[in-house]
């Protein structure tokens, strides 16, 4: 061993200590504040499905390949980061001796070749994601970047940081060359060849290449393990833990979507019945009240800003982002932590946990964190303002889009439980709906003798529950479906559609009640509870005596489809629920329908979230509506799982939209840009959200918004287009 490389060893060491003892103790106050979460004992479940879709999601970046480029590209950078990790560990050898290299597999040339291409492929991927984020950065007048918020310094340093660790490993393994100490062949490493034909024969060179490596790699550690939330360096290590303990593993999508989470207290879902407010979680005040798995999701956000670029809200200029709704999170528990981590805090009724003489050492930074509350205006220091929380509309796109699943849509419903439950905070105009589910059972408190209206003029009995027992589908009309005017002819076509086809089916009539799904949304889950309980017990006695397989509901609103096949599971009731635009298109399939009139004019369709995103019932409405025009559907840009949202959902139906451009006339401006003269949709709320839209744009002579079932009833029975007689318009 020559002075250069004892000099590069004894650096290499040194600098190695200093970083593994700060990442020992960053790894340790990590690990600190996400125990200070709530309990989550379903996240152990099945452990083998668990493993074997975070294998999936993170060898086979199935979520990040959605984004064909980037995905591509973060691909070969990530494997470029395990796989070229042995080459830093080899580069300890490398100080020490100019020939040095990893014993045993460092000699094979399979590994020379696999680690040189490796290489290639991570530099040209890292140098794809460096353009992206350049052209991407906030700021430039073109573009709404979806990096708005983030750290950008963290995300530049963390890129160059992975270009000149790359960089310097052909520079070493140029200087072998070099100095006739490489082991592989021209085929196997083409580059590293090219490179050592460049260098000068100097032996020390590989020591002193070697030892810029190592401390290329242990500054960014050394960085990291000083900024714990970093989330751009650090999500590649808490990714794998995060999609392992994600809610549903056997989830294609995000496993945030469909149901919500129940609300828990102490890691159990709540009884109401027996629930005191003293004694009890409701919803989440603090942030030390999201589970332990919230505080992982929000430790793991990688700043990459997917869901923010697909955010309803976000793209009309309301105040919520998802990303830094969850950074903002992040920064509070963090700050916040060493005041919990030395026993200070709140108990459930507001007292502080911490004697006097605990919080006289506590940090005082910390104790300010603590004074924050969590909902509040900028004024009064609130983490996360008002307009933030209430301007989701659940519908998911965060959720779909995360690459490492953090689950937003949980996290907001959570804080939203404590502000209406305890607080009795929320935009006053919910406050009517909510009334009115309370009092008269649907959210437009309409008298509940007037749900069966809408079968009067059909030409065709509708049978009732109780009337009948030889039904194959319970048809679950929805508050909508009874009651408002445009919905109420989706329903009249659907009971058309089943009647032309046979099926037998029948209706709870005045024993239907609102499933829950705006209170539930909106936070009010002893409301949801009360309908739900009440809506279970009376289809379990619709249902009494058959098996799930035989208790079979169909649905024409995807909010109701959702709660009833994805939530009510949750309280006891076990149907098989199907979507309208499901069971047609199997009904056109079999033959028991037939279209016959082609629908003129182009057709372009609207993919509702809780239909599509939330279910991923995608293919369904196209194969009716495929049919029904009997050629191609013409479709907007924002399709499928990035369809964008029409504005209603999250119970954002009863509140008005007062910031930024309204969403619904977003959408409306994409539908109209197709040019297709039928706007169709497979949900009531889509129908009325576009059809104010279609009206605001003064387009309602040239533009139909209309529902995927009135389109099939149109061809099927092209004498009977609208399958009802007239209705008064309804009320924008």
């Amino acid at each position: 061993m020559g002075s250069v490389q004892i000099v590069t060893t004894i650096l290499a060491a040194a600098i190695t200590a200093v970083a593994v003892w700060l990442a020992v103790r960053a790894v340790m106050k990590m690990t600190a504040v996400i125990r200070l979460g709530q309990p989550a004992p379903e996240r152990f479940g099945d452990k083998g499905a668990r493993t074997k879709t975070m294998l999936v999601e993170t060898a086979g970046h199935t979520r990040m390949l959605k984004w064909s480029v980037v995905g591509a590209a973060h691909w070969f950078v990530m494997v470029g980061f395990v796989v070229l990790s042995l080459l830093v560990l080899e580069a300890y050898f490398e100080v020490v001796s100019t020939g040095g290299g990893l014993p045993i597999i460092g000699h094979w040339t399979i590994f020379g070749l696999v680690t040189e291409w490796i290489g290639i492929l991570g530099l040209v991927g890292i140098g794809v994601l460096m353009v992206i984020r350049l052209r991407n950065r906030p700021g430039r007048a073109e573009n709404r970047s979806r990096f708005t918020g983030s750290t950008m310094w963290q995300g530049y340093f963390v890129e160059w940081v992975v270009l000149l660790v790359l960089i310097f490993g052909f520079v070493i393994r140029g200087f072998k060359v070099a100095t006739d100490h490489f082991e592989y062949p021209v085929w196997a490493a083409p580059l590293s060849h090219a490179v050592g034909s460049v260098l000068p024969n100097w032996e020390a060179g590989v020591s002193v290449a070697a030892l810029i490596k190592i401390a290329i790699s242990m500054t960014w550690l050394i960085v990291i393990s000083l900024n714990v939330t970093m989330g751009v360096a650090w999500h590649r290590f808490l990714a794998f833990p995060n999609i392992f303990f994600k809610r549903d593993p056997e989830k294609p999508a995000g496993s945030g979507l469909g149901p919500l989470r129940p609300m828990t207290s102490e890691g159990k879902p709540l009884d109401f019945e027996e629930a005191d407010p003293e004694k009890d979680q409701f919803g989440v005040a603090q942030v030390e009240q999201f589970s332990w798995k919230g505080l992982l999701d929000f430790s793991t956000c990688t700043e990459c800003g997917r869901c923010q670029s697909q955010c309803p809200a976000w793209n009309t200029g309301k105040p919520l982002s998802p990303k830094l709704l969850v950074l903002s999170l992040r920064d509070h528990a963090y700050a916040k932590a060493p005041y919990l981590l030395a026993g200070g805090g709140k108990d459930l009724t507001g007292e502080e946990k911490a004697t006097e003489a605990q919080l006289a050492h506590m940090d005082v930074l910390a104790l300010a964190e603590a004074d924050r509350p969590l909902i509040g205006t900028a004024e009064s220091g609130g983490v996360i303002d008002p307009d933030v929380l209430w301007s989701c509309t659940t519908c998911g796109a965060c959720v779909e889009q995360c690459p490492v699943d953090i689950e937003h849509v949980d996290h907001i419903v959570d804080m939203r439980r404590y502000q209406v439950l305890i607080e009795s905070s929320f935009p006053s105009e919910a406050g009517v709906m909510l009334r009115n589910l309370e009092n008269k059972g649907n959210p437009w408190g309409a008298p509940q003798n007037t749900r069966e209206d809408w079968t009067k003029g059909l030409g065709f009995e509708v049978p009732r529950v109780g009337e009948v027992d030889d039904f194959e589908y319970l048809f679950w009309v929805g508050c909508a479906g009874a009651f408002e005017d445009r919905a109420k002819k989706t329903t009249r076509a659907v009971a058309t559609l089943l009647n032309e086809a046979g099926v037998k089916f029948a209706i709870l009539g005045e024993g239907e009640t609102c499933s829950g799904d705006p209170a539930r949304r909106i936070g009010n889950e002893f409301v949801f509870q009360m309908l739900a309980q009440q809506n279970v017990e009376t289809l379990n006695e619709a249902f009494e005596g058959r098996e799930k397989s035989k208790r079979k509901i169909v649905a024409t609103c995807p909010h109701c489809f959702n709660t009833l096949g994805n939530e009510y599971g949750q309280l006891g009731g076990e149907f098989e629920v199907v979507h309208h635009t499901q069971l047609l298109a199997h009904l056109v399939s079999a033959g028991k329908l037939t279209p016959v009139q082609p629908v003129d004019g182009g057709v372009t369709y609207h993919d509702p979230c809780y239909l599509g995103r939330h279910n991923r019932i995608f293919a369904a409405p196209r194969e009716v509506l495929g049919d029904s025009i009997q050629g191609e559907l013409t479709e907007m840009p924002r399709n499928s799982e990035r369809s964008f949202c029409c504005g209603a959902g999250g119970a954002r139906m009863w509140m008005e939209e007062k910031i930024g451009k309204r969403i619904n006339v977003d959408r409306v401006e994409e539908a109209m840009s197709t040019g297709a003269k039928t706007i169709a949709v497979g949900c009531p709320f889509c129908s009325t959200m576009l059809s104010d839209g279609v009206n605001g744009k003064g387009a309602g002579e040239d533009v139909e918004v209309v529902d995927v079932a009135s389109v099939l009833l149109r061809s099927v029975k092209p004498e009977a287009p609208a399958g009802e007689p007239e209705v008064a318009p309804a009320a924008s």
